[in-house]
Formats: C-alpha cells, sequence, structure tokens
C-alpha cells in the first residue's frame, strides 16, 4: 500500500460517525489471516493426522464440519472487512465471539478441557484485546470462561465427564482473565504511545515549519552541514551571498565554496580561531562567516551563518548619515548664495589691473575653497536623489568612448590618456546620468593619481562571472590604495585627498544600486581599480 492510499485509508469514516483509522481495520485483517490459517490447520491436521492428535476423537465429522464452517466464516470475513460493513465494532464482535464458539465446538469434538484446544482461545482473548485497544477485553475474557465451564458441565451431565476436570477449566478461565488484562495493559501502553507519537509528530512538524520559516526570512545566510562536508540545507540568502547552489544531492561545501570550506577546516582545527571577510566573486559581496557546531562529537555538523557585511556597512553610514543629511539637506540651499556671491566679489577683485601680487594669491585662495564648499553642496544635494533614477536602455561602448571623449576635453588632458577596450558588445539598463556621475568620479581619482601617460587610466568592459552581467572596470597605474584605508574607500566624507569632499565614492556606490548595480573596490597588481558590475541586456 502506498504512502498516499494509507493517509486516505487512515482518514476514513465509517458508521455512527466515528472515525475509525485505516490501522484498526489492517489489524483485523491480519488478525484474521491468523484465524483462517489455524482452522485450515486443524482441518488439514484432522483429515492426515486425525488419529494421532487425537482431534475430533469424540466427534470427527463434528470437527470437520465445524472446521470447515470455521475455514468459510474466515473467508466471508475478509470479504466484510475489506467493504468494511458493518462498522468496525460490530465486525470485532462478531468475529471474536464466533472465534469462541467455534473453538468451543472443536474442543467438545476432541474430548474436551482434556483436549487443550482451549488454549488456541488465549491468541484469540490477546489479539482481540490489542486490536480493540482494551476495549471488551474482560467480556471477551469471561464470554469464553462461560463458554468453556458451560462444555464441560454439558459433558459431566451427558458424557459421564470428569469433576476433577472442572480445576483444570477454571484455571483455562483464570489464564483467560489474565490474558485480557494483560492484553488490555498492552492496549492501554499503546494507545498512550500512539497518542504521544501523534502529538510529537505534530509537534515536530510545526516546529520544522517554523524553523524552515524562520531560515527563509533570515537577513543572514544559513548553511547546515553535516560531519562530512554535505551541504544539508540552505535558504536563498546563503544564495544571494554566495551565488547559486547546483541543484545535485549530496552537494559538497568545497565544490560549492571553496574559501568556505577551508574557513570551516580550520575552524574545526581551532575553533577560537578568527577569520578575515571574504569577498564573493559571482556577488562581489564583503562577508563573515559564524560557525556553530551541531550534534555529536564524533558526527558533528556545523551551522554557518553568513553575515553581509556590506549591508552593515550600508546601514552604518546611513545612520551616521541620518542627522547629518537633515541638518545639510536644510542649509544646502542657504550656504549656495553666499557662496555664490564670494565667488562673484572674488572674480571682480581680480580682475583688478593695480591687485598686489600677495593679494591676488589670497584672492586665489579664497576662490579654490569657496569652488570646493560649491562642490561639496552639490555632493550633498545628490543624497537625496539616489533613488531618482530614470533608466533607459543604450549601447554602453558608444557610451563611454563618448564620455571618454568628453572628460579629457573638460579636465585638459590628452586623449590618450584614458584608453576604453570593449571587451563585449552589450546594452545596459542604466539611468545615463547617474552612470556619467559614477564614471566622472572614478576617472577623476584615477586621473589624480596615474602617471598620465599614454593608457594610464584603462576602461574596459568584460563579460561577468554571473550570467546574464558585465563588469565596468576603471583601473590606473598609480601606487595604488594602501590597505589600511580600503575599508574606509566608500565611508562619506572620508578623503586623503586636500582638495576632495569624500562623497564622490559614496554617491557612487548608492547610485549603483539605485540602479540595480554594485561598486566595489578590488585588489590589482598595480594602481587601483574600481569595478561596476551591473546586468546587461
Amino acid at each position: 500500500m502506498t504512502e498516499a492510499a494509507r493517509r486516505d485509508d487512515d482518514a476514513a469514516v465509517f458508521g455512527g460517525g466515528l472515525p475509525y483509522p485505516g490501522s484498526y481495520w489492517r489489524s483485523l485483517f491480519y488478525f484474521n489471516i491468523y484465524r483462517i490459517a489455524v482452522a485450515f490447520l486443524l482441518l488439514l491436521a484432522t483429515v492426515l493426522l486425525g488419529k494421532s492428535l487425537l482431534l475430533g476423537s469424540w466427534n470427527q465429522s463434528l470437527f470437520i464440519t465445524v472446521s470447515v464452517t470455521y475455514v468459510l466464516f474466515a473467508a466471508v470475513a475478509f470479504a466484510t472487512i475489506a467493504a468494511r460493513k458493518p462498522d468496525f465494532p460490530v465486525q470485532l464482535v462478531v468475529q471474536v465471539c464466533a472465534d469462541i464458539l467455534f473453538i468451543v465446538l472443536l474442543l467438545h469434538a476432541s474430548g474436551g478441557i482434556s483436549s487443550g484446544l482451549g488454549l488456541l482461545l488465549l491468541a484469540n482473548l490477546a489479539a482481540a484485546g490489542i486490536i480493540s485497544r482494551g476495549r471488551l477485553t474482560l467480556f471477551f475474557a469471561a464470554l469464553a470462561s462461560v463458554a468453556v465451564l458451560l462444555e464441560h458441565t454439558y459433558e459431566v451431565l451427558f458424557f459421564y465427564g470428569s469433576y476433577t476436570l472442572y480445576v483444570q477449566a477454571g484455571l483455562l478461565s483464570i489464564g483467560y482473565f489474565a490474558t485480557a488484562w494483560l492484553a488490555h495493559a498492552l492496549a492501554k501502553r499503546a494507545v498512550a504511545s500512539e497518542q504521544l507519537a501523534a502529538q510529537r509528530e505534530v509537534d515536530l512538524a510545526s516546529m520544522a515549519q517554523v524553523s524552515q520559516l524562520v531560515m527563509q526570512d533570515m537577513q543572514d545566510g544559513v548553511i547546515v552541514v553535516d560531519f562530512q562536508g554535505v551541504v544539508r540545507q540552505m535558504n536563498p540568502r546563503a544564495e544571494d551571498l554566495l551565488g547559486p547552489a547546483p541543484r545535485q544531492r549530496d552537494l559538497l561545501l568545497k565544490d560549492y565554496n571553496p574559501g568556505l570550506a577551508a574557513r570551516l577546516a580550520r575552524w574545526r582545527e581551532n575553533p577560537e580561531a578568527g577569520f578575515d571577510p571574504m569577498r564573493t566573486i559571482i556577488t562581489q559581496k564583503v562577508t563573515a562567516a559564524r560557525f556553530v557546531p551541531v550534534g555529536s562529537q564524533d558526527h558533528q555538523g556545523v551551522v554557518i551563518f553568513i553575515e553581509d557585511l556590506t549591508r552593515i556597512q550600508m546601514q552604518a553610514q546611513q545612520m551616521k548619515l541620518v542627522s547629518l543629511g537633515r541638518l545639510t539637506a536644510n542649509i544646502a540651499h542657504e550656504i549656495r548664495n553666499p557662496l555664490s556671491a564670494i565667488n562673484h566679489a572674488t572674480e571682480l577683485l581680480q580682475e583688478e589691473v593695480d591687485l598686489v601680487e600677495s593679494h591676488g594669491r589670497l584672492l586665489e585662495i579664497i576662490h579654490d575653497n569657496a569652488q570646493r564648499l560649491d562642490r561639496m553642496v552639490q555632493d550633498v544635494l545628490r543624497l537625496n536623489r539616489r533613488d531618482r533614477a530614470v533608466r533607459e536602455t543604450f549601447p554602453l561602448g558608444d557610451f563611454l568612448n563618448n564620455f571618454a571623449a568628453q572628460f579629457c576635453q573638460i579636465e585638459k588632458v590628452a586623449e590618450s590618456v584614458i584608453r576604453v577596450t570593449i571587451g563585449v558588445q552589450s546594452a545596459v539598463n542604466f539611468d545615463r546620468s547617474h552612470l556619467n556621475q559614477i564614471m566622472w568620479n572614478l576617472c577623476r581619482n584615477a586621473l589624480r593619481y596615474c602617471q598620465r601617460k599614454s593608457g594610464s587610466v584603462s576602461v574596459s568592459v568584460v563579460a561577468g562571472a554571473a550570467p546574464g552581467t558585465i563588469e565596468l572596470s576603471v583601473v590606473d597605474d598609480g601606487p595604488g590604495v594602501a590597505e589600511s584605508l580600503r575599508a574606509h574607500l566608500f565611508e562619506p566624507f572620508f578623503t586623503t585627498a586636500s582638495s576632495g569632499t569624500g562623497l564622490g565614492l559614496y554617491i557612487a556606490r548608492e547610485v549603483c544600486e539605485a540602479n540595480g548595480a554594485s561598486l566595489s573596490f578590488v585588489e590589482s597588481p598595480s594602481g587601483a581599480q574600481f569595478t561596476v558590475v551591473m546586468r546587461s541586456v
């Protein structure tokens, strides 16, 4: 029987409005198999070995008739059990009463109590007690005892039976009641065990469902690995952080993410060891792993929590900018008016013919710093514009070539300084002004630190590691970024340049995310490399 059929079987409802699970009927079915086997064996033994076994010694024809009738009754019982009509309690009572009647008649045909056939009722009473879950067991025992005592009384009255065999009949009756009581106790314990198992099953199912929901909604990635390194469970967030997992059975962690597997191996050697954040090539996410052991010492599995450091850093930056942003957004417009007046007055003073040289230098300083303040105000105002992306689809190669020519013209550098390499022709769905702002910030930074030779700033487009993505990289031939400064590159108001605002890279990353892209710093053999990963169209 299939599991689905068994569930349907167990859910059946029978007459009287009382539910009787399929397990009751299966037990009755197996009990009937025992019944027909016993009846058939008695019949066969009577035919072949009746004289030597003393079966039917008093009335062999009656013994054979009763045995054949017993077999036919068991066969009919199979049909009623299959049809499940009448109800379960009715069939059980009828069948057990029939067992008592047939076995007592067989006992009578074989010479009464001394034949020993009365012992067969012990198995029937035990089975009836267990099948009925303890109900009616004492009734069946009393009925069997009365039947045996009446049969022996009939022998004493009409067939010169021995009065001394009443002791054997009484002991047999005591055995019936003892068997019934034992079956009743076992049935009660079985019912309690079934109820406990059912409750535990419900509890486990609820806990499993709750655990699954918790894992699905967690902001951290969760990977469950057994002691052999096989991935047993993984939530969708883990795939978002580490990349999609192959759909295969017994996936090894080292095949899915070798870096994470290496960290797990080192942790097992030294649980107190700390680990540096790792960057996933596919998703470009910076993550940290935390390992929690589960199971026994010999078969220790591990739950791996994958924390998105990028998200945490962004949250910290957002919290850092909450108060500052409110302040600067309110006063930015008020600052621009005095700045415009200062710039205008400075330009007028610089046009004076008889201006002292020292005064001209001071005016130049005023003008440069006023320009710097104006750029900072503009950058602050852009902080509130990250979600105002108006995307459009356009060829990325044409955009970059036009941008490079425009950038070199405005920054007054030779066009050969910037080399554009289009490794894959693709269109992107992006806000043009946002992409122009990103490239301007990246190329201005690269121009600030490069050697300003031919090809000092390299802009390249290649296919991304993840399907359907492309990588736009800006690389310079400068001294690179010191390792101590890399963690602070995208923090707002962090800068190493005397004339910088510290908002360029931060804003570039913000508008990248507003367009469904990501901006990250990539370690390079020489110079600094920044890579934008975006979807291709």
